[in-house]
C-alpha cells in the first residue's frame, strides 16, 4: 500500500477549528478535541493511493477539479488529487453545498 503525503490548506484546517471552538462552546472540550484528532486522522487515511473518490458535484469544486469524500455524514471533504500528494482543500458541512 503506498500513502502520498497529506497537505492541509488553510480553509480546510480552519473550518475543522471553528467546528471544534463551537462544540468546546457547548461544554464539550473532550468531544471537541477528539473531532480535531479524528478529523486529521482521516485525512490522513485518504493518502492512499489505491482510492480515488469521485469528482465534486459542487460546480465550484468541479471547475477546480477537486474529488470529494463524505465524513461523518455531516461534512465534506474537497481535495486535489495529485501523483504524490493529497492537497485537503476545503471541509464543509453537507448543508452549506446545497
Amino acid at each position: 500500500m503506498g500513502k502520498r503525503k497529506v497537505s492541509i490548506l488553510e480553509p480546510a484546517a480552519t473550518a475543522v477549528a471553528e467546528i471544534a471552538w463551537f462544540i468546546e462552546g457547548k461544554g464539550m472540550p473532550k468531544t471537541a478535541k477528539k473531532f480535531v484528532d479524528d478529523a486529521f486522522v482521516f485525512f490522513d487515511k485518504l493518502s492512499d493511493e489505491r482510492f480515488i473518490h469521485k469528482p465534486c458535484n459542487y460546480s465550484r469544486w468541479k471547475t477546480l477539479d477537486y474529488r470529494c469524500v463524505p465524513y461523518k455524514k455531516k461534512y465534506v471533504v474537497a481535495y486535489l488529487n495529485q501523483e504524490k500528494e493529497i492537497v485537503i482543500c476545503d471541509f464543509v458541512s453537507t448543508k452549506l453545498l446545497a
